[in-house]
């Protein structure tokens, strides 16, 4: 991590002093300018966290025309600025973090990742090395916080931007990130953010928002994967939607949720494990790593009447099970697992013990709609029964649960 000192800022009488990740982009230009219209004292930092070029999609996220934009911002605003270099950190934690996931067969979410271990871990310790006393970007999240017993708690609130909301990025945050974390255009539309870029004449006003990766932007995600993951041939196989474990899978009528035990909890919550045999041959693949639960593109196999869905892979055999129709029994799923170790309370007040259950509404991606779901939690981990069965879960995937607007926990599927 390179940082160089900058010990010709001195900190302003009154003054909180705050470093705003500046990406280049309208929402972190505007949040930097709302902060200093509060009265912080502003300092802009561009993190640079990819230097590979030959994966990415050049015209989506160039980092030299990001880290341009960033500085010119700052220099609008009359703000210091710097560029801080964490593609070691990057690659650490988030590169080979999705290397690892992909290889096993799981779905990663390096966005969620990169918020938890660079923008409010690495990059925060860089700020508080400049003695600041919060860091800000420009998620569509809110903090609150309430008093508990003498405590006070800080609360992840979803952004007023429905489309927007951002909450779910942020759902591995705890409670001394939080203290330290500003969300300045959480309250705002999308719309009023461009307006006011627009107002203060900001190079970023109308630029178009980036895709992809934190950070990297949008990628070629086979080309990246075949970095460390090479091509594989195995054998694509289609599974009948009448097999017996399917009807195990369903909740039992009749059960209240005090009567589930770990068996019937199992077979609705853990994911399937197929066999060759109860399927038939239908095509080849490249390689099992390179598709997900859910997946439909790039089977490329035709003549099969309804679409084809990739239903669970299978990495040490390198097999893809698929399964054919959008109400196939393997696609949709009534809950999931979380191993007691992947289990995160952004409230740790509200932290479930053995044995207790609770009801939240959850979402298993960012912009799926919340949907109502109840968590038991037991011995070895969480589980999470959907009162809608929900389409392409995968390992891997992060679930999250709130309570009205509130982020209350996450975790990581199993």
């Amino acid at each position: 991590m390179d940082l160089e000192p900058m010990n010709n800022f001195k900190i302003m009488e009154n003054k909180k002093r705050v470093v705003v990740g500046l990406s280049g982009g309208v929402d972190s230009s505007v949040a930097a300018f709302l902060l200093k219209e509060q009265g912080y004292e502003v300092i802009g930092m561009f993190m640079k966290n990819w230097h590979d070029e030959s994966v990415t999609i050049s015209n989506e996220c160039p980092w030299m025309e990001d880290s341009t934009d960033a500085m010119l911002v700052a220099e609008k605003l009359g703000i210091p600025f710097q560029a801080i270099d964490l593609s070691e950190e990057y690659r650490e934690r988030i590169v080979d973090y999705m290397f690892a996931e992909y290889e096993a067969g799981r779905t990663p979410n390096p966005d969620i990742l990169c918020n938890r271990e660079i923008k409010f871990d690495i990059f925060l310790k860089a700020a508080q090395k400049l003695k600041a006393d919060y860091v800000a970007t420009g998620h569509y999240c809110q903090k609150g916080s309430i008093e508990k017993e003498g405590k006070i708690i800080y609360r992840l609130l979803a952004g007023s931007d429905q489309n927007k909301d951002q909450s779910y990025f942020l759902c591995q945050l705890n409670q001394d990130q939080l203290a330290k974390a500003l969300f300045p255009i959480g309250h705002l539309q999308k719309s009023e953010v461009r307006r006011i870029a627009k107002e203060q004449d900001l190079i970023t006003a109308d630029k178009k928002d980036s895709q992809g990766l934190c950070f990297i932007g949008k990628v070629r995600l086979p080309e990246f994967l075949q970095q460390q993951l090479k091509p594989r041939k195995g054998k694509i196989i289609v599974i009948p939607n009448d097999l017996e474990i399917f009807k195990r899978q369903k909740l039992p009528a009749g059960f209240s949720v005090e009567d589930y035990d770990e068996e019937i909890l199992d077979n609705i919550c853990l994911p399937i494990h197929y066999q060759e045999s109860e399927g038939k041959l239908i095509g080849e693949h490249n390689g099992a790593h390179y598709f997900t639960v859910g997946q439909r593109k790039g089977l490329q196999v035709g003549g099969t009447g309804k679409p084809l869905f990739v239903i669970a892979t299978d990495t040490q055999e390198n097999n893809i099970y698929t399964g054919l129709g959008e109400e196939h029994p393997g696609l949709n799923r009534q809950g999931l697992f979380v191993p007691k170790k992947d289990v995160h309370w952004i409230r740790e007040d509200l932290k479930l013990e053995i044995g207790e259950t609770a009801r939240y509404k959850a979402r298993i991606r960012y912009r799926q709609p919340l949907t109502w779901a109840t968590l038991i939690m037991k011995e070895k981990g969480l589980y999470v029964l959907f009162d809608e069965a929900q389409r392409g879960i995968a390992s891997g995937q992060f679930v999250a649960w709130y309570e009205e607007t509130e982020s209350i926990g996450s975790g990581v599927i199993f």
